[in-house]
């Protein structure tokens, strides 16, 4: 099966709609846009925030507004575990998110959950969605369209562009994920990389049991379904899919096409 249930549990997934109606799982990656683009976003200024310029004090998303934080006592514990805390004035601000001092932020179609924690040095294209208790670490870019769920890590030195995070999906450090999606819980190794564009040009092609399918896409990264794996310094081929459970060994390059759940790919003897 190559739907989106084969790969993900959706029911707690906040923005499963964009699977609605599909009968492949990387037709999510083409509705992505226009269903980011449909998002009400809030107003999200602040006479600190410029485009393009690091932030020069730290902000924080709470209520509905950007505020400054400089009053604050900030706990700057696992934001992805609930232990990010904001104090003013001995109360504690539930749900609130941080920005700290030196990230840039450009665009204003940029949506945080509860709990978000921006550190300095992350880049931040929008369009973005950013599920409560998210973690953005240092250096992370994301390059636009980026849609993460709860408790995700947006890695240190990772590169992230039209891309889905599901539920606790992690890329911790140094990755690179460009049209592609990660399942909830799947967790990248360090230096992971998706490449998600063909030398000869074209539609990416899935190889499947019962042949190629044509993907629509010309970018098409990796799919990783609920709980996969990739150890350190892997690669996968454009249109990539691993199902549930799977596991791609440190080292390894995945050949492109549906590896089924549970598979653990290793490197040609």
């Amino acid at each position: 099966m190559l739907n989106a249930a084969s790969f993900f549990e959706l029911s707690d997934f906040t923005d499963k709609e964009i699977f609605a109606g599909t009968r492949y799982v990387w037709e999510g990656l083409k509705n992505l846009k226009s269903y980011m683009e449909g998002i009400d976003y809030p107003v999200f200024t602040h006479k600190a925030l410029q485009d393009g310029i690091p932030l020069p004090r730290p902000l924080i998303w709470h209520e509905g507004a950007l505020q400054d934080a400089t009053d604050c006592v900030i706990l700057y514990d696992d934001a992805t575990k609930g232990k990010l805390a904001v104090e003013r004035n001995g109360r504690r601000l539930e749900g609130a998110s941080v920005i700290m001092a030196g990230a840039v932020l450009t665009g204003r179609k940029i949506l945080l959950g509860k709990g978000v924690l921006i550190e300095t040095g992350a880049l931040i294209k929008g369009p973005a969605i950013l599920g409560d208790h998210c973690e953005v670490r240092q250096g992370a870019y994301l390059r636009g369209y980026c849609l993460a769920g709860k408790r995700c890590v947006l890695g240190h030195t990772t590169e992230i562009k039209h891309s889905i995070f599901l539920n606790d999906a992690k890329a911790g450090h140094f990755a690179y994920l460009g049209d592609s999606i990660l399942g909830g819980g799947a967790n990248l190794g360090a230096g992971t990389k998706f490449a998600n564009l063909r030398f000869l040009g074209g539609n990416v092609q899935i190889r499947t049991e019962e042949g190629l399918i044509d993907s629509g896409l010309r970018k098409f990264g990796a799919i990783l379904g609920d709980d996969a794996q990739t150890g350190c310094n892997s690669v996968t081929n454009p249109g990539t899919l691993i199902g549930k459970g799977g596991i791609l060994m440190p080292n390894t390059t995945a050949p492109s096409g549906m590896h089924p759940a549970k598979t653990v790919i290793r490197r040609a003897a």
